[in-house]
């Protein structure tokens, strides 16, 4: 037989004063009304100091912390930061001595190289994947190839591609990440996953010595990575910005964590950030989860194209 119910006795409830509660906002933390024409730094600090805008308050002043302290700013990159015409923004970071270091994935370097070459870049997929011709322009991987072919002894993919960009004069260096990097002498790595990308398609490349010249930026990225740490016991740490890779760079940044520890650097006081469009699971696992101390990775979610170019005139207003 089904059991009866009668409604629940409310006047029974316990209750306390609000004013003994916890409370998660407060009118302080409201936005402020910056008057039209006010600077940057008037509407940056009427920002209310609530959800991701305190992340990004907090990036932002972990990065300008970092670099008064000398320690590292990594910027790791997904190919929709330079697709979205973001790259002038990185460029100009390493210029000022911000973004001190520079990891991508192959499709990065791909749209890189292109911008740098012909100022443009992405082919519509679902156009030429129908009818064969999906990845098989021939300057782009024959760039690569001749890149690697006149590496110098002992350097890796990120290099080779640099040097290559500056070497050649191409148009459009200026906006290159790799091409700037090269001649600012930023340290650039290229993480390449075998087969993902459109120059793996190509014999010539197949044939060069691209798996071996990221490998090399593997082993480089771990020194940058183990560089974070603190120069001195409670100094200011470095900061790790993965922008724009939802599963390559974040495995990275876990595998390049794991040998900097295992070497014994403490990295417990890193800072580390995703910016994104939506949240994805490795790096929010990989990068602001599991290799750092809680408090320290922070979720920035937003479009390339605009979250950006606010973080760089935030810092370039707070250094």
């Amino acid at each position: 037989m089904a059991k009866r119910y009668r409604p629940a006795d409310l006047s029974k409830l316990k209750t306390y004063s609000i004013g003994d509660r916890e409370h998660k906002f407060a009118v302080d933390a409201s936005a402020g009304l910056p008057a039209k024409g006010a600077d940057f730094r008037t509407w940056w600090d009427s920002l209310p100091s609530t959800l991701g805008a305190a992340a990004l308050h907090s990036v932002t002043s972990a990065i300008v912390e970092a670099r008064r302290g000398d320690r590292p700013v990594v910027f790791a990159l997904g190919a929709h930061v330079v697709k979205v015409g973001c790259s002038p923004i990185v460029c100009d970071l390493m210029r000022r001595g911000v973004v001190t270091a520079v990891c991508m994935n192959g499709a990065t370097a791909i749209h890189d190289v292109e911008v740098a070459i012909f100022g443009q870049t992405s082919e519509e997929v679902a156009d030429t994947i129908r009818d064969g011709r999906f990845g098989m322009v021939e300057e782009t991987p024959n760039f690569f190839v001749e890149a690697l072919a006149g590496a110098e002894k002992e350097s890796g993919l990120g290099s080779a591609l640099g040097r290559h960009v500056v070497d050649s004069s191409a148009p459009h260096a200026a906006q290159s990440i790799l091409g700037v990097a090269r001649e600012v002498g930023v340290p650039v790595t290229v993480h390449v996953a075998i087969g993902t990308d459109t120059i793996h398609m190509h014999e010539a490349v197949a044939e060069s010595t691209l798996a071996g010249s990221s490998t090399f930026d593997f082993r480089l990225i771990c020194s940058v990575v183990a560089d974070l740490a603190p120069a001195s016991p409670g100094g200011p740490a470095g900061v790790w910005c993965n922008i724009g890779s939802a599963v390559l760079l974040p495995e990275v940044f876990l595998k390049a964590v794991a040998v900097a520890r295992n070497l014994g650097n403490n990295l417990d006081e890193i800072t580390t950030a995703n910016l994104d469009m939506i949240r994805h699971y490795r790096p929010s696992e990989n990068v602001i989860g599991r290799p750092v101390r809680k408090g320290r990775g922070h979720q920035i979610i937003g479009h390339h194209e605009i979250m950006l170019p606010l973080l760089r005139q935030a810092i370039v207003e707070t250094m």
